[in-house]
């Protein structure tokens, strides 16, 4: 009889996204968190007024790792351009 381990350690990843002005009314961040149970710190962001011009974020996921790595195809779905590293200058676009 075999047992199959389920992976339950948590890992985190460093993100930084580009979301598009017309998603900036979209809960994109908060889906992270109901979506893919993923806890979200917000270490930086930077935002035009009235939603003029793109939104961008540096985040860091905390999570399952197959949870981050389905984030990380929801956002590619969605178009929304993301780098991952671990700090700015390290940053590797992933789309």
């Amino acid at each position: 009889m075999s047992i199959e381990l389920t992976e339950t350690r948590l890992t985190q990843q460093r993100l930084r996204i580009r979301i598009p002005k017309e998603y900036q009314q979209e809960p994109i961040i908060s889906h992270l968190v109901s979506k893919f149970g993923l806890k979200v710190n917000i270490n930086a962001a930077i935002l035009g007024a009235n939603g003029n011009t793109d939104g961008w974020f540096e985040l860091q996921l905390t999570g399952q790792q197959q949870a981050i790595d389905s984030s990380l195809n929801y956002l590619n779905n969605l178009g929304v351009e993301t780098w991952t590293g671990e700090n700015i200058s390290g940053y590797k676009r992933l789309s």
